[in-house]
């Protein structure tokens, strides 16, 4: 951990000498909402009540907050309800930018069966480490932007800023109709919306915060009779001609922005529960894993998988993988060479099979201006709160959110992470720090102000 530095004079002293204060209220609050088993994974009666019952209470908490809510009813899957997304607002004062928060409230599911040291729908706080499903992913960091509007207004303070919070309950089962109620409400609820903030990944280190600017797009292939070994070499480089083409250079600021991360390779080793990674620098790992395409085999449909042997042969065997793609990969070129590519290998093998290819999921890469005012009001309050500069990083993973928004609203959005590398996100024993929880909080209100002086 950095050492905390001296506490800032005035509305920003007080506001953090309160949060300080009402901890333990924050995390009642956080452990009354893990409580709630809000799985929106397994499409059963039972637990789309629970998402219901969770949704129901952020409806009342931000009420709470003198927030005009409108839950938009978002009709039913089959027969089961889909939770309403929240759209929220707080203040409307023209002269004020207006940041727009984006989080979920369903979470993976979960059972102590599995592995859990703990009933991972009961708060258990440990070293200060508070273990529960969904404290990371992503019920902490909403309740953390909640604390610092909360906190605003307990101290009769005016916000810095207009709030709108856009809040669902099916991001971690595909988001349903997200995109359309973004498209069908971008003249009317985010008309006036300047900046857009997501809370809804990790810090790359334990103890030392980040803000991301990236993430990788998904282009997700099936294939029969596919002929796997032809896709990737031993050091993972894919062999698909032509797939680099068009991936942004690297320029030299990049370059010194990967050199200017502080990351332990041995710690984030063991917090991806790696025996070895394929590359031996902190700068050339961290770019395969942000910035360059990849290639992944998710596993194969049709062929025995059982103990035993087994002699008879499949009459269709389907090959699935998928590449992740970067900035400024196009979606219809890499699905244009991947065919090429498969069906040039297949032909040279004179097979009497036949082989079909196609792309089930597109998701373009997301990229962000890190110049807009919004990551310097960013930087400057994780300054203020933690002491130190953040990590620049990028996310290696596809979220769609990320530029459904910004391709939609074309406005800026942001990535401001709260929760450490070993949270665990979707695995047994996720967790949130109090720490993070606490000091996060005080960075959304901190950011409040920063973003109020630069707009």
């Amino acid at each position: 951990m950095f050492s905390p530095p001296p506490p800032p004079p005035g509305l920003l002293g007080k506001i953090f000498q309160y949060i300080d204060v009402h901890q333990d209220e924050f995390v009642q609050t956080l452990k009354e909402w893990v409580a709630v088993e809000s799985d929106s994974v397994q499409p059963v009666p039972r637990l789309r009540q629970e998402l219901l019952r969770m949704m129901a209470l952020a409806e009342e908490r931000l009420r709470s907050l003198g927030a005009h809510v409108n839950a938009v009813n978002m009709g039913s899957q089959k027969t089961l309800p889909i939770p309403p997304i929240i759209l929220a607002e707080l203040g409307n004062n023209p002269e004020k930018p207006t940041v727009c928060f984006y989080g979920h409230l369903d979470v993976q599911p979960a059972r102590q069966a599995d592995g859990w040291r703990t009933d991972p729908y009961t708060l258990t706080e440990v070293d200060g480490k508070l273990y529960g499903r969904g404290t990371t992913d992503n019920k902490g960091p909403v309740l953390a932007w909640i604390n610092a509007v909360s906190t605003f207004r307990a101290l009769d303070e005016d916000l810095p800023v207009n709030i709108k919070f856009v809040i669902e309950g099916m991001e971690e089962a595909g988001s349903l109709a997200l995109e359309e109620l973004v498209k069908k409400e971008k003249a009317g609820f985010f008309s006036n919306v300047d900046y857009i903030v997501i809370s809804d990944n990790l810090w790359i280190s334990q103890s030392k915060p980040a803000l991301t600017y990236g993430t990788r797009g998904n282009s997700y292939f099936m294939v029969e009779v596919l002929a796997k070994g032809s896709l990737v070499d031993s050091s993972g480089r894919i062999l698909i001609p032509g797939i680099y083409d068009h991936v942004a250079p690297l320029t030299e600021e990049e370059r010194k922005m990967y050199e200017a991360i502080d990351l332990d390779l041995e710690e984030y080793r063991h917090s991806s529960q790696m025996q070895k990674f394929l590359f031996d620098t902190k700068e050339e790992l961290l770019m395969h894993l942000w910035r360059f395409p990849s290639l992944s085999i998710h596993g194969i449909e049709g062929a025995f998988d059982e103990p035993g042997a087994k002699t008879v042969i499949p009459g269709r065997v389907i090959g699935k993988f998928s590449i992740r793609l970067v900035p400024h990969m196009n979606m219809s070129v890499v699905e244009k060479q991947v065919k090429r590519h498969l069906e040039s290998t297949f032909s040279k093998r004179n097979s009497s099979n036949q082989m079909t290819i196609s792309m089930t999921l597109g998701l373009h890469p997301w990229i962000a201006n890190i110049r807009d005012n919004q990551y310097l009001a960013a930087k400057r309050a994780i300054k203020t709160v933690f002491g130190t500069e953040p990590d620049m990083i990028r996310d290696g993973s596809t979220i769609p959110i990320a530029q459904i928004f910004q391709a939609t609203i074309q406005k800026s959005v942001m990535m401001l992470p709260l929760g450490a590398v070993d949270d665990g996100e979707h695995s047994q024993n996720e967790k949130i720090n109090r720490w993070n929880y606490i000091e996060g909080s005080k960075v959304f209100a901190a950011f409040f102000l920063e973003v109020a002086k630069l707009h």
